[in-house]
Protein backbone atom coordinates (compact mmCIF):
# COMPACT_ATOMS: atom_id res chain seq x y z
CA UNK A 1 0.00 0.00 0.00
CA UNK A 2 1.35 3.41 -0.97
CA UNK A 3 -0.20 6.74 0.05
CA UNK A 4 0.75 10.37 -0.45
CA UNK A 5 -0.58 12.89 2.10
CA UNK A 6 -0.36 16.67 2.14
CA UNK A 7 -1.65 19.46 4.32
CA UNK A 8 -1.55 23.27 4.04
CA UNK A 9 -4.54 24.06 6.25
CA UNK A 10 -2.67 26.09 8.89
CA UNK A 11 0.61 28.00 9.19
CA UNK A 12 2.39 24.69 8.56
CA UNK A 13 3.06 23.05 5.21
CA UNK A 14 3.70 19.30 5.06
CA UNK A 15 3.81 16.24 2.85
CA UNK A 16 4.32 12.58 3.67
CA UNK A 17 4.44 9.21 1.93
CA UNK A 18 3.52 5.83 3.34
CA UNK A 19 5.16 3.04 1.35
CA UNK A 20 4.53 -0.50 2.56
CA UNK A 21 5.02 0.30 6.25
CA UNK A 22 7.71 3.00 5.91
CA UNK A 23 6.98 6.73 6.25
CA UNK A 24 8.81 9.65 4.65
CA UNK A 25 7.83 13.20 5.60
CA UNK A 26 8.57 16.90 5.16
CA UNK A 27 7.27 19.65 7.45
CA UNK A 28 7.88 23.38 7.60
CA UNK A 29 6.31 26.26 9.48
CA UNK A 30 5.66 28.76 6.71
CA UNK A 31 2.58 30.97 7.07
CA UNK A 32 2.68 32.55 3.59
CA UNK A 33 4.69 30.20 1.36
CA UNK A 34 2.44 27.19 0.89
CA UNK A 35 2.12 27.62 -2.85
CA UNK A 36 5.90 27.75 -3.26
CA UNK A 37 6.71 24.81 -0.98
CA UNK A 38 4.03 22.15 -1.24
CA UNK A 39 4.95 20.74 -4.68
CA UNK A 40 8.71 20.59 -3.92
CA UNK A 41 7.81 18.82 -0.66
CA UNK A 42 5.73 16.29 -2.57
CA UNK A 43 8.66 15.70 -4.92
CA UNK A 44 11.04 15.22 -1.97
CA UNK A 45 8.96 12.64 -0.14
CA UNK A 46 8.22 10.71 -3.33
CA UNK A 47 11.93 10.71 -4.20
CA UNK A 48 12.86 9.59 -0.68
CA UNK A 49 10.45 6.69 -1.03
CA UNK A 50 11.73 5.87 -4.52
CA UNK A 51 8.29 6.44 -6.00
CA UNK A 52 6.66 8.37 -8.81
CA UNK A 53 3.27 10.00 -8.35
CA UNK A 54 1.79 7.28 -10.55
CA UNK A 55 3.00 4.63 -8.07
CA UNK A 56 0.82 5.72 -5.15
CA UNK A 57 -2.61 4.18 -4.65
CA UNK A 58 -4.27 7.39 -3.43
CA UNK A 59 -3.67 10.92 -2.18
CA UNK A 60 -4.82 12.04 1.25
CA UNK A 61 -5.53 15.72 1.90
CA UNK A 62 -6.21 17.73 5.03
CA UNK A 63 -9.51 19.36 4.07
CA UNK A 64 -9.81 21.56 7.14
CA UNK A 65 -10.99 23.22 9.19
CA UNK A 66 -8.23 25.79 9.29
CA UNK A 67 -7.07 28.83 7.34
CA UNK A 68 -9.40 29.35 4.39
CA UNK A 69 -6.67 30.16 1.86
CA UNK A 70 -4.45 27.32 3.04
CA UNK A 71 -7.28 24.81 2.79
CA UNK A 72 -8.08 25.90 -0.76
CA UNK A 73 -4.42 25.61 -1.77
CA UNK A 74 -4.07 22.11 -0.35
CA UNK A 75 -7.31 20.77 -1.77
CA UNK A 76 -6.60 22.33 -5.16
CA UNK A 77 -3.09 20.86 -5.33
CA UNK A 78 -4.30 17.41 -4.22
CA UNK A 79 -7.10 17.46 -6.79
CA UNK A 80 -4.72 18.51 -9.56
CA UNK A 81 -2.15 15.83 -8.73
CA UNK A 82 -4.82 13.16 -8.37
CA UNK A 83 -6.45 14.05 -11.68
CA UNK A 84 -3.09 14.08 -13.46
CA UNK A 85 -2.19 10.64 -12.10
CA UNK A 86 -5.75 9.25 -12.27
CA UNK A 87 -5.81 8.51 -8.53
CA UNK A 88 -8.56 8.81 -5.90
CA UNK A 89 -8.43 11.23 -2.97
CA UNK A 90 -8.97 10.56 0.73
CA UNK A 91 -10.32 13.72 2.45
CA UNK A 92 -9.31 13.96 6.11
CA UNK A 93 -9.98 16.32 9.00
CA UNK A 94 -7.10 18.47 10.19
CA UNK A 95 -8.52 18.23 13.70
CA UNK A 96 -8.38 14.43 13.49
CA UNK A 97 -4.75 14.66 12.35
CA UNK A 98 -3.92 16.71 15.44
CA UNK A 99 -5.73 14.25 17.68
CA UNK A 100 -3.75 11.41 16.09
CA UNK A 101 -0.55 13.37 16.69
CA UNK A 102 -1.46 13.70 20.37
CA UNK A 103 -1.82 9.93 20.53
CA UNK A 104 1.48 9.22 18.80
CA UNK A 105 3.62 11.87 20.52
CA UNK A 106 2.01 12.09 23.94
CA UNK A 107 0.27 8.75 24.40
CA UNK A 108 -3.10 10.49 24.70
CA UNK A 109 -6.22 8.35 24.52
CA UNK A 110 -8.80 11.15 24.74
CA UNK A 111 -8.17 14.49 23.11
CA UNK A 112 -9.74 17.93 22.87
CA UNK A 113 -8.56 19.76 19.75
CA UNK A 114 -8.88 23.53 19.49
CA UNK A 115 -7.55 25.57 16.56
CA UNK A 116 -7.80 29.35 16.56
CA UNK A 117 -10.63 30.20 14.14
CA UNK A 118 -10.22 33.99 14.64
CA UNK A 119 -13.15 36.28 15.40
CA UNK A 120 -13.16 35.02 19.00
CA UNK A 121 -13.87 31.39 18.06
CA UNK A 122 -12.17 28.00 17.87
CA UNK A 123 -12.47 25.01 15.57
CA UNK A 124 -13.33 22.28 18.03
CA UNK A 125 -13.28 18.49 18.04
CA UNK A 126 -13.39 15.79 20.71
CA UNK A 127 -11.66 12.49 19.96
CA UNK A 128 -11.13 9.13 21.64
CA UNK A 129 -8.64 6.40 20.74
CA UNK A 130 -10.16 3.20 19.33
CA UNK A 131 -7.99 0.45 17.86
CA UNK A 132 -5.05 2.83 17.51
CA UNK A 133 -6.98 5.53 15.66
CA UNK A 134 -8.59 8.71 16.93
CA UNK A 135 -12.35 8.65 16.42
CA UNK A 136 -14.54 11.75 16.49
CA UNK A 137 -16.97 11.97 19.40
CA UNK A 138 -19.97 14.06 18.44
CA UNK A 139 -19.36 16.68 15.75
CA UNK A 140 -16.60 19.08 14.79
CA UNK A 141 -17.77 22.66 15.14
CA UNK A 142 -16.79 26.29 15.31
CA UNK A 143 -17.75 27.99 18.56
CA UNK A 144 -16.76 30.52 21.19
CA UNK A 145 -14.26 29.03 23.67
CA UNK A 146 -16.72 29.49 26.52
CA UNK A 147 -19.33 27.48 24.57
CA UNK A 148 -17.14 24.49 23.68
CA UNK A 149 -18.87 21.26 24.77
CA UNK A 150 -17.76 19.80 28.08
CA UNK A 151 -16.71 16.14 27.84
CA UNK A 152 -17.45 13.55 30.47
CA UNK A 153 -14.72 12.62 32.93
CA UNK A 154 -11.23 14.06 33.21
CA UNK A 155 -7.70 13.29 32.00
CA UNK A 156 -8.30 14.84 28.58
CA UNK A 157 -5.32 15.96 26.51
CA UNK A 158 -5.56 19.43 24.94
CA UNK A 159 -3.84 20.14 21.61
CA UNK A 160 -3.86 23.02 19.13
CA UNK A 161 -3.06 26.74 19.14
CA UNK A 162 -6.61 27.57 20.14
CA UNK A 163 -5.58 26.58 23.66
CA UNK A 164 -3.00 29.39 23.74
CA UNK A 165 -5.03 31.94 21.75
CA UNK A 166 -7.93 31.65 24.21
CA UNK A 167 -6.06 30.28 27.21
CA UNK A 168 -8.05 32.09 29.91
CA UNK A 169 -11.49 31.11 28.62
CA UNK A 170 -10.58 27.51 27.84
CA UNK A 171 -8.67 26.93 31.06
CA UNK A 172 -11.56 28.37 33.05
CA UNK A 173 -13.95 25.95 31.35
CA UNK A 174 -11.81 22.82 30.99
CA UNK A 175 -8.90 23.18 33.41
CA UNK A 176 -10.12 20.56 35.88
CA UNK A 177 -10.67 18.04 33.07
CA UNK A 178 -7.22 18.30 31.48
CA UNK A 179 -4.34 15.91 31.96
CA UNK A 180 -1.88 17.59 29.58
CA UNK A 181 -1.55 20.21 26.86
CA UNK A 182 0.33 20.84 23.62
CA UNK A 183 -0.38 24.32 22.29
CA UNK A 184 2.46 24.39 19.75
CA UNK A 185 1.72 21.49 17.39
CA UNK A 186 0.03 22.05 14.03
CA UNK A 187 -1.53 19.47 11.69
CA UNK A 188 1.13 17.43 9.87
CA UNK A 189 0.71 15.08 6.93
CA UNK A 190 2.60 12.21 8.57
CA UNK A 191 -0.08 11.88 11.24
CA UNK A 192 -2.76 11.75 8.55
CA UNK A 193 -1.29 8.54 7.14
CA UNK A 194 -2.74 6.07 9.69
CA UNK A 195 -6.14 7.73 9.27
CA UNK A 196 -5.76 7.63 5.49
CA UNK A 197 -4.82 3.96 5.49
CA UNK A 198 -7.89 3.09 7.57
CA UNK A 199 -10.11 5.23 5.32
CA UNK A 200 -8.72 3.51 2.22
CA UNK A 201 -9.38 0.07 3.69
CA UNK A 202 -12.91 1.17 4.56
CA UNK A 203 -13.55 2.30 0.99
CA UNK A 204 -13.78 6.02 1.76
CA UNK A 205 -11.59 7.25 -1.10
CA UNK A 206 -13.42 9.52 -3.54
CA UNK A 207 -12.95 11.00 -6.99
CA UNK A 208 -10.73 14.12 -6.89
CA UNK A 209 -13.58 16.52 -7.57
CA UNK A 210 -15.51 15.12 -4.59
CA UNK A 211 -12.79 16.14 -2.11
CA UNK A 212 -14.02 19.53 -0.92
CA UNK A 213 -12.77 22.04 1.66
CA UNK A 214 -14.30 21.91 5.13
CA UNK A 215 -14.66 25.40 6.58
CA UNK A 216 -17.28 24.73 9.32
CA UNK A 217 -18.38 28.35 8.98
CA UNK A 218 -21.36 28.58 6.63
CA UNK A 219 -20.27 32.03 5.56
CA UNK A 220 -16.56 32.50 4.92
CA UNK A 221 -16.36 36.31 5.12
CA UNK A 222 -18.64 37.34 7.94
CA UNK A 223 -17.93 40.89 9.06
CA UNK A 224 -17.97 42.06 12.65
CA UNK A 225 -20.89 44.35 11.85
CA UNK A 226 -22.89 41.45 10.45
CA UNK A 227 -22.12 39.31 13.47
CA UNK A 228 -23.27 42.03 15.85
CA UNK A 229 -26.41 42.65 13.80
CA UNK A 230 -27.29 38.95 13.98
CA UNK A 231 -27.02 38.75 17.74
CA UNK A 232 -30.36 38.22 19.51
Amino acid sequence: MKLLALDTSTEACSAAVYADGVTFCEFELTPRAHTQLILPMVEKVLAAAGLRLQDVDALAIGCGPGAFTGIRIGVGVAQGLAMAADKPVIPLSTLAALAQQASVQHGATQVLVALDARMGEVYWGQYALQDGLMQLQGEEQVCAPADAPLPEGDGWFAIGHGWSAYADALQARFGAKLGGTDTASLPAAEFMLPLALAAWQAGRAVAPEEAQPVYLRNKIALTTQERLANKP
